[in-house]
């Protein structure tokens, strides 16, 4: 039994065991097989029944990719046998015309009498020609439809990269499903969609290989092969009803076209913007089209695998792998499992990352580079906007938004727009975000009309150029600011310029530009015209320059509780000049009448108009009268300049009602009554219509300067003269604004210094001038102009002595030769040997002027030469000088101050003569009780002992230097200079004042040209264009037209220590001194010029005065103050100093200052003029016997004029010794001579 059971175990365990092994092995192969039927499942194409497709699920990919490569090489194939078989047809044809050539010729020579010649080659091909016709008509037909140089063509390759990128948009839908499936055309919309667009990409390809030179290299290009690659899968998948996702990613290489595209829109311009899309583009364009492709083999795996390597990613994720692997971070998240796509990682990780770090840098570095100011401005719907341009610096700016915004300004609603071409410092960009909500900067240059565009330049109220002041070279600097303003005129001719001009001269250039219109607003500022016009008004009337420029500049009211005179002067710096258009109220009164009422009850300064004349002539032109008398009565709309504190002050005079406002004693309850409301509602068809920014008109330049004669021209007080008047000599340019005589050699005007110390100049204008060959022209005749004004007589002219260098003063010559009455002392102003022999200590005025300033870089010592110049002169001491009283204590009198001379005769009861409050010439009027008596002596000295008492006014180029003119004053470096003591004194002058005149005249630009007609002495467009023209004043015949113009008023300065206001002097109110000088004189006044130290009420040495600028009604005088006035020409001047002056031991009478209004009986004048004139006859031939060859100093006077001897008496032993003023005695003198005004 243990036997059977051993043999029959081991059976049965060993069967057991074969059947476990039996079903291991099937289920082995069971397991093998599941696995890899369900890698099939994963590859096999999904079956629908509705969806004819294989029933088998098999991929179909090669279909789709053997209808690309086809195409590509089979077009390849038949493109290179036809040019193979070309070829081949090309040598044989070759070689058979040249046969066919020689035999020509051996039938041509054989048959040389046969009438007609055999034919040509060329008459051969005339077959075939009209064929090659049509075939380039056709190609050139299909390069214009494809052409962006054309509207069509234009449009046709928009829309293709619109289509190629809606083609794009599709494959990302698409990429989300399987790589193949089959799909009905008719029901799936995208592929219906890709249809469409592939048709049109077929017809784009067919007109692109139309008209494409060269097939070969068609058939190469990047866009043929994305052609290639991309239709034909399309009509693959309609035909087999499945689709293959395959290389439609190629798509994305349009991309690169992206920057053309954007460029046939204009969308680019720039070539940095160009570059930026350029390298963005091929970036984006590679980085896609590698992710495409790796999408394609991950999720299909590799073929030779049979696809079972393959793994599941989305194209975004594709993407991502790609960019990490360009940037080498690579962080093993997503990586590639097949074959193919390592081996593409391989080569693209060469090719993307040299792209990656080449391109990437070059982009974020153009997008650093981006301009931070390179925008476009929006304009605000109600609000104004203004672009300023030119020289936009942090001083320029700030000084321009300190006066354009300051808050005296009525509702400032305007935006300020800056241009510039180089992006703003840190201080100038803080400076420009504290004004955010009225100021935007952007960087570009106004010779652009893209940024002319981009700051909106069409819509813009105006254009400011602002000037650089400094610049080494002020030719070239106008230059500059010309080409800006052609450029933007060229771009909107309509747009308003005001423009800073550094030279005079310059301004003529403007004149040629067609598109330039001062009706339009356009307006040019003239630094050099202003600045030496302000200076030479100083000349006539010291603080004169400080006045103006408070005037048209924004100060704010700085109040002062201690008694100092800095309180009076702030007080008059607080005010400003503005206009407003008169109340009908006024209409029908005479302006002095006018004036009297608004300063009296509406507390306002009117000191001009504009006034309508009621000539035929000049009936629809418009006048600036300043201070025109009583003969005017206001009109209908009359506009008024007046001088306020504040634009809401001004309204009065619109306000103004008699019939409400007669009883109002407080002018701030002056405000709109019913009746102006009821006069708004039915305005007068007087009323003006164009209004300016400010409630101006514009002014008619071509007689704005010109103030309306008081009579008609024909009508002139004392028709004798302009009867008797020589017609046959020019005294007078042909404008009749200016005093002119024949152009002289400056050889003869030149003065050795002993003849200098020879002539006794005195009431005289020194001119120290540093300058050489090299320096810019500083413009002498803008300042000589307002001192040779026809508004003063003959004899009233300042003699004018330019101290300086030769070289300097021959280049500016050719401008001064027109002018009576002016020497040149070659020399320096540094050397008092020089000084001493022009008498500076006997002159009304000595002006400090430097050319050299501006090529300085140290801006501390850009005026050394003036800074020395001013302290050398103040520290000369004149010991024995000649006052006025000690000469005629001596018996002797200066030139000028002669008692019987028509500056202190007696004309209708008064006498002028010079003050000695001053230590100056200043002129008085005196009423005297008889006219035989002479007005008592003062007991006042005017001896000029040291320099520190002689007039001068020094020209600042650096506002900070002030500070070294005045040793004794207590001024802070970092000051103001309107709140210095130097230009508060008048002594000291800055170009930099003149930077608010920039926003004035946007404002009104009538201020321009009152301002102009105040400083420039009369200067009219039409001598501006003769100017430029001839580059010199003309001469005119003296006619009652010419003559007229001489009828305006002047600036002046009227004493109150003696004469008819000496009552009003010691302890009298302003206001009556103002009402009392206009109603009896018609002089306007509107300041005072006092003494430093007046107010402590006790004597003081301190000669130093400031300036008040239009002071209150109560405001209290003291006798040694003197008032700015404007005052009437006298017509009957001319004649007192006919029939009074000539004597043969009578002085030369100086220049000097007229303060009131004289007048002559017309009477008599005649009976003297005849007496007088055969001794003047006779005297003067004496008198040239005797003279013989002697130098003449002024040789613009007539051959009649009168010669004066000048006998000295001897002096004392201290005079004696000053040979530089006087000689000894009996000496005979060469004279300053005159020629004699008879108008």
């Amino acid at each position: 039994m243990l036997a059977e059971a051993d043999g029959t175990v081991p059976h049965g365990s060993d069967s057991s065991m074969r059947t476990s092994s039996i079903n291991n092995k099937l289920d082995q192969d069971s397991s093998i097989l599941i696995s890899k039927m369900e890698n099939m499942e994963r590859f096999v194409i999904p079956y629908s029944s509705e969806v004819p497709c294989d029933h088998n699920g098999q991929r179909m990919w090669w279909a789709f990719l053997a209808s690309s490569m086809v195409t590509f090489f089979g077009g390849l194939f038949i493109i290179l046998l036809w040019r193979t078989l070309k070829y081949l047809w090309t040598v044989c044809c070759h070689c058979n015309i040249k046969k066919k050539e020689v035999q020509k010729v051996n039938n041509f020579a054989n048959n040389q009498a046969a009438d007609r010649p055999p034919k040509g080659p060329d008459e051969k091909e005339e077959a075939p020609a009209s064929e090659v016709g049509w075939m380039t008509s056709v190609k050139d037909w299909a390069g214009v439809m494809i052409s962006a140089q054309t509207l069509t063509g234009r449009v046709l390759v928009v829309l293709v990269f619109a289509l190629s990128i809606g083609a794009l948009g599709i494959y990302f839908i698409d990429s989300s499903d399987p790589i193949e499936s089959c799909q009905s055309f008719y029901d799936d919309f995208t592929l219906q969609i890709d249809m469409a667009f592939n048709v049109f990409f077929l017809l784009y390809f067919g007109l692109r290989f139309i008209a494409a030179n060269d097939k070969l290299w068609f058939w190469l290009e990047v866009n043929s092969v994305v052609d290639f690659f991309t239709v034909p899968p399309v009509f693959v998948s309609v035909y087999l009803n499945r689709s293959w996702l395959g290389l439609r990613f190629l798509r994305a290489l349009r991309l690169i076209q992206f920057s053309e595209i954007l460029q046939f829109l204009n969308i680019l311009k720039t070539s940095n913007s160009i570059k930026l899309v350029n390298l963005c583009s091929i970036f984006i364009s590679t980085w896609l089209t590698a992710a495409g492709f790796i999408h394609l083999v991950e999720n299909s795996g590799d073929p030779w695998e049979n696809f079972q390597n393959s793994q599941s990613l989305s194209y975004w994720e594709c993407v991502y792998l790609l960019m990490v692997t360009m940037s080498t971070v690579g962080y093993g998240d997503v990586y590639a499992k097949t074959t193919l796509g390592r081996l593409f990682m391989v080569f693209f990780i060469l090719g993307g990352l040299a792209m990656f770090a080449s391109y990437v840098p070059e982009i974020i570095e153009l997008i650093g580079n981006r301009k931070k100011y390179g925008g476009s401005y929006s304009a605000v719907n109600g609000r104004k906007h203004i672009v300023v341009c030119g020289h936009i610096t942090l001083e320029s700016v700030s000084n321009f938004l300190k006066d354009f915004l300051h808050k005296d300004r009525d509702d400032v609603n305007v935006e300020i727009v800056f241009l510039h071409n180089i992006s703003p410092n840190l201080e100038l960009e803080a400076l420009f975000k504290r004004h955010f909500t009225q100021v935007e900067f952007y960087q570009g240059s106004v010779l652009n009309p893209h940024d002319l565009a981009r700051v909106k330049i069409e819509s813009a109220d105006a254009c400011l150029i602002l000037a650089n002041k400094y610049c080494g070279d002020p030719d070239a600097e106008d230059a500059s600011n010309i080409m800006r303003v052609i450029s933007i005129k060229n771009y909107h001719p309509k747009i308003r310029i005001i423009t800073q001009m550094l030279q005079y001269h310059n301004k003529a250039h403007l004149l040629n530009i067609p598109s330039w219109n001062w009706k339009e607003g356009d307006d040019a500022i003239c630094l050099a015209e202003l600045k030496a016009g302000f200076i030479a008004q100083s000349c006539l009337a010291q603080g004169l320059s400080t006045m103006l420029a408070n005037l048209f500049s924004m100060r704010s009211f700085i109040e002062i509780e201690e008694d100092t005179w800095q309180k009076y002067y702030l007080e008059g710096v607080a005010n400003e000049m503005y206009t407003e258009y008169l109340s009908s109220a006024f209409v029908g009164l005479s302006f002095p009448h006018i004036c009297e009422l608004c300063y009296v009850k509406l507390k306002l300064l009117l000191i001009a108009i504009e006034y309508k004349s009621e000539q035929r002539e000049s009936r629809s032109r418009k006048r600036i009268l300043i201070n025109p008398g009583n003969h005017v009565k206001m009109q209908e709309g009359t506009l008024g300049f007046f001088i306020a504190s504040d634009a809401k002050e001004v309204k009065r005079a619109f306000y103004y009602c008699k019939a409400c406002h007669d009883d109002i004693t407080d002018p701030k309850r002056i405000k709109k009554c019913g009746c102006k409301r009821l006069e708004d509602e039915h305005p007068s068809t007087l009323s003006p219509k164009k209004k300016q920014r400010n409630g101006g008109m514009r002014n008619s330049p071509n007689c704005s300067p010109k103030m309306m004669s008081r009579h008609d021209p024909l009508l002139i007080p004392g028709n004798e003269q302009i009867e008797n008047m020589d017609m046959n000599i020019k005294r007078y340019d042909s404008t009749g604004m200016f005093h002119w005589c024949p152009s002289k050699d400056i050889e003869k005007v030149i003065l050795t210094r002993s003849e200098a110390s020879m002539t006794v100049l005195s009431g005289h204008v020194v001119v120290c001038i540093f300058g050489d060959v090299t320096s810019a022209l500083v413009g002498l005749r803008n300042l000589v102009m307002p001192l040779r004004a026809s508004n003063f007589h003959y004899h009233e002219l300042k003699p004018i002595v330019f101290v300086g260098s030769l070289d300097y003063l021959r280049r500016e010559w050719e401008t001064l030769h027109n002018f009576p009455k002016v020497s040149i002392l070659p020399g320096t102003p540094l050397s008092r040997a020089d000084l001493r022999a022009v008498n500076i200590n006997l002159c009304d005025m000595c002006v400090i002027l430097s050319a050299n300033q501006n090529n300085i870089e140290d801006a501390s010592l850009q005026d050394k030469e003036c800074i020395l110049a001013s302290l050398n002169i103040k520290s000369m001491q004149f010991d024995d000088s000649i006052g006025v009283l000690q000469a005629n204590s001596q018996g002797f009198t200066p030139p000028g101050m002669d008692r019987s001379s028509p500056d202190s005769s007696p004309v209708h009861g008064f006498v002028r003569q010079a003050s000695v409050t001053t230590g100056s010439n200043i002129p008085i009027i005196t009423e005297l009780a008889k006219p035989g008596k002479l007005m008592p002596l003062v007991s006042h000295s005017q001896e000029k002992k040291s320099g520190t008492s002689i007039q001068m006014i020094t020209e600042l180029v650096n506002d900070s230097n002030v500070q070294f003119l005045d040793q004794d004053d207590d001024d802070d470096p970092d000051t103001e200079l309107y709140l210095t003591q130097p230009f508060a004194c008048g002594t000291a002058f800055a170009v930099s004042v003149l930077d608010s005149l920039m926003s004035a005249t946007y404002f009104n630009d009538n201020i321009l040209t009152l301002i102009r007609t105040l400083v420039t002495g009369g200067a009219t467009p039409e001598l501006e264009g003769l100017l430029a023209e001839e580059n010199a004043l003309r001469g005119g015949y003296s006619t009652p037209q010419t003559l007229a113009n001489r009828d305006r008023c002047r600036v002046a300065q009227l004493a109150l220590y003696d004469g008819p206001f000496a009552d009003l002097g010691d302890g009298g109110c302003y206001g009556d001194l103002f009402c009392k000088a206009l109603k009896t004189y018609n002089m306007l006044c509107f300041g005072i010029y006092r003494l430093r130290d007046a107010h402590l009420g006790a004597p003081s040495q301190c000669t130093k005065r400031y300036v008040i600028t239009n002071p209150p009604y109560e405001f209290e005088l003291v006798p040694s103050d003197l008032i700015f006035c404007l005052m009437q020409f006298d017509h009957n001047a001319g004649q007192s100093r006919t029939s009074l002056s000539h004597s043969s031991h009578s002085s030369h009478s100086s220049s000097k200052k007229s303060s009131s209004v004289h007048s002559v009986p017309p009477s008599n004048r005649q009976n003297r003029s005849s007496k007088t004139r055969e001794p003047r006859d006779k005297q003067n031939a004496t008198r040239m016997n005797r003279m013989g060859q002697e130098k003449k100093w002024f040789t613009d006077e007539p051959e009649n004029a009168y010669p004066r001897n000048i006998q000295i008496k001897p002096m004392s032993t201290h005079m004696a010794n000053q040979v530089n003023q006087y000689k000894s005695t009996s000496s005979l003198i060469p004279p300053i001579r005159e020629v004699e005004d008879e108008c």
